[in-house]
């Protein structure tokens, strides 16, 4: 980078706005100037992560002239951690952030706004994250191994002793996790850990690119036993994960009280990682589609049945259909152990080229719960389905967006939209669209 290029040592950022990762976004002599942890109408003095051409990275160092809604992260870690971007703002300014990104969006995709904004769904803000993978890297340098999310900015892993957003049975025993991995035959062999959570157990998967010795093996077992987690082993692809103890079960649960419902899953099965938001989100897409006695339903990227089954509790039947036949098997699984008779479940890869609309069960009322690419192909055919009414959960506001411009083209009317907080103090934007068709 040329002088002109550099950034003065004594430059105070102006911020105008946050851009969609949470960071805050700023000018300088030419230069576009990303500030982690500063906030729009601040001045922010900088410490500079990474150059390109003619953008900065930088983390903010001062403050000046804060903004109204700044406090102060509950983390210690917060400053360099990029787990989370949003710590410095309070949870409700986080929320109107969400929601306003979402507003934006609808109305860049041409959306006419929404006859009502929906309630927040939130829940707590500390402990809440019950799924994550976590990279380990051994730093002879820094004490040995570290276990945690990345560095804002950069892909060396966050030197953390604890983390308050992951579930307490695995956040509050990181400094245990790696004094453990640090007494492994081969800790530099140990890449990741992914973590899952249940209402009665956690499971954490080593990640090892050298066969585990005996020793390794008892080392686990005696952490997992002390620390309250089952270990499991992964020497490849996701088919090579098993609990190293024999015979353990291989299977977390989560209950949906509301419906009298409990959830098995496997530790690589797609859930949400917030237990709390997951249980008041499906309480919230159940009251908005409000099926009757009589209706047939139908739950399009269905996973292992986590909104299918209780909307078996509100009608005469439903259908889930998903690409993955490992969680309609699990789904079935969840219906034969809640003793759920009315719910029938397919495989159907909806992003296929060779998908078509027509060969989907008719319903009086459709859920979409896409992954982040969306649900394109449905709502451009939604014709052929004809639903009165539809709700749309989305991971991705973005193609919520292009979706929902779709769907009012073709006679459906925006009736409700609001966000799903599923990750606090990220920029991470959930939602739930409501889709009635006109008259």
């Amino acid at each position: 980078m040329s002088r002109k290029k550099q950034l003065p040592r004594d430059a105070r950022i102006a911020v105008e706005r946050l851009d969609d990762h949470g960071c805050g976004r700023g000018e300088h002599s030419g230069l576009d100037v990303r500030v982690w942890g500063a906030l729009p109408g601040e001045r922010a003095g900088v410490r500079v992560i990474k150059r390109r051409r003619n953008r900065l990275e930088a983390a903010a160092e001062t403050i000046a002239e804060p903004h109204a809604d700044r406090i102060t992260p509950d983390c210690p870690y917060a400053a360099r951690c990029g787990g989370c971007a949003l710590q410095h703002l309070s949870p409700t300014a986080q929320r109107d952030l969400k929601r306003q990104r979402l507003g934006r969006l609808l109305a860049e995709a041409g959306v006419d706004a929404p006859a009502r904004w929906l309630p927040d769904v939130h829940g707590p803000t500390r402990g809440y994250r019950r799924k994550a993978r976590l990279g380990v890297r051994s730093v002879p340098g820094k004490g040995g191994v570290l276990v945690g999310f990345r560095e804002r900015g950069s892909s060396r892993v966050a030197d953390v002793a604890a983390c308050r957003i992951l579930a307490p049975v695995v956040g509050d025993r990181l400094a245990a996790l790696r004094r453990l991995l640090g007494a492994l035959s081969a800790p530099a062999a140990v890449p990741q850990l992914e973590i899952a959570v249940g209402d009665e157990g956690a499971a954490v998967i080593v990640r090892h690119l050298e066969p585990l010795t005996d020793a390794d093996v008892a080392l686990l077992l005696d952490a997992g036993e002390r620390l309250g987690f089952t270990p499991f082993s992964q020497s490849g692809g996701p088919g090579t994960v098993r609990p190293l103890e024999e015979g353990a079960d291989a299977l977390l649960h989560y209950a949906l009280p509301e419906f009298g419902l409990r959830m098995a899953f496997h530790p690589l099965d797609f859930t949400q990682v917030n237990a709390a938001v997951n249980r008041a989100m499906i309480v919230a897409a159940l009251a908005e589609l409000a099926p009757r006695p009589e209706d047939r339903v139908l739950d399009l990227f269905c996973g292992l049945g986590n909104f299918t089954l209780p909307l078996a509790t509100r009608c005469a039947e439903v259908h889930g259909m998903e690409g993955s036949e490992a969680l309609v098997a699990r789904a079935r699984e969840n219906a034969d152990r809640n003793g759920v008779a009315n719910a029938r479940f397919g495989v159907a890869d909806l992003y296929a080229d060779d998908f078509d609309v027509n060969s989907l069960p008719t319903a009086d009322l459709l859920l979409l719960d896409p992954p982040r690419s969306g649900a394109e192909r449905v709502c451009a055919g939604i014709e052929a389905l004809a639903p009165r009414r539809l709700v749309y959960v989305s991971c991705n506001p973005e193609t919520l967006a292009r979706d929902a411009a779709l769907l009012t083209a073709r006679g459906y009317r925006l009736e409700g939209a609001g966000i799903i907080d599923m990750f606090p103090h990220t920029a991470h934007v959930e939602s739930m669209a409501v889709f009635e068709r006109a008259a």
